[in-house]
């Protein structure tokens, strides 16, 4: 099918234009519509016209011709380009004084996105959402800076609540750990079901059973630690029985510096947020 252009009419006020269609977008784009925000005043800028397509078939939104016109009269810009290509997504783009500009870029701070915008003075929102937006259950960590920032804050729940929850910091330096901690976040998740499953498979498991137990656990331990509202040292404490088979386990996990581990692991996905940060900048 053709997927239909965006109209050379004004823009519906409350349009949300996408720069970038990739699985992100996909999410928020499907979120906002089961949220009934209509199709017509959702735009995606997408260079794979054959993607461009799906999402405007799949979504019934409006495919832009390029950037340019992605954004023009959009409340909501979200970028959702990878980190690398978003100098050249934004550079130049002209935004409405009264819009919000939404990144999802790892990295990119706000000071970049301002300098590639020629100064541009609305509201900028740093979002660094998580893969389980995919499935609607994603955990989004944000900073606004400048413009309304009731105004920001709004529209950027807006966007990144369909996908799941959202929580702010004040400091946008702040980013690279919600980067650290969440954004990176489920690939220690699968490490560690995986060296489970792996660990249960020495111990004489059929490889099917141990991953089905590893991860069948973290989920009933996630579901459990939401549902009840405790802590989740104190829950660590409730199933762990003096002289048994817990008991054992987490104190060779101590012994091994899991903490100690696990706190240099996010350290180095800090710092290395910072450091994009920086590259970014440099070229600009």
């Amino acid at each position: 099918m053709t997927a239909p252009t965006a109209p050379a009419t004004a823009a519906p006020a409350d349009t949300i234009a996408f720069i970038g269609g990739g699985n992100m977008a996909a999410s928020l784009i499907g979120g906002l519509r089961a949220a009934g925000h209509p199709g017509a005043a959702i735009r995606v800028s997408e260079p794979d016209a054959g993607r461009a397509a799906q999402l405007a078939g799949r979504f019934g939104i409006v495919v832009a011709s390029g950037n340019a016109e992605a954004v023009r009269g959009a409340a909501i810009v979200l970028l959702a380009t990878k980190p690398q290509q978003a100098a050249d997504a934004i550079r130049g783009l002209a935004l409405d004084d009264g819009a919000t500009l939404i990144s999802i870029c790892a990295g990119v701070r706000v000071d970049s996105l301002r300098c590639l915008l020629a100064g541009w003075p609305g509201a900028i929102v740093r979002a660094m959402p998580n893969t389980p937006a995919l499935f609607g259950a994603g955990i989004t960590g944000l900073y606004a800076d400048g413009g309304d920032p009731l105004r920001a804050r709004a529209a950027a729940e807006t966007v990144l609540g369909a996908a799941g929850r959202v929580c702010w910091v004040e400091r946008e330096a702040l980013m690279d750990a919600v980067t650290a901690v969440s954004g990176s976040g489920p690939a220690y998740f699968f490490l560690l079901t995986e060296a489970m499953a792996e660990a249960g498979v020495a111990l004489g498991l059929e490889p099917g059973v141990a991953r089905q137990l590893a991860l069948q656990t973290f989920i009933g331990a996630a579901k459990m630690a939401e549902g009840t509202g405790t802590d989740v040292a104190t829950l660590r404490a409730q199933v762990t029985s003096k002289g048994g088979t817990t008991q054992a386990a987490l104190e060779s996990l101590e012994a091994g510096g899991f903490r100690s581990l696990l706190g240099t692991a996010l350290a180095a996905a800090d710092r290395r947020g910072a450091q994009l940060g920086d590259e970014l900048a440099a070229t600009l």
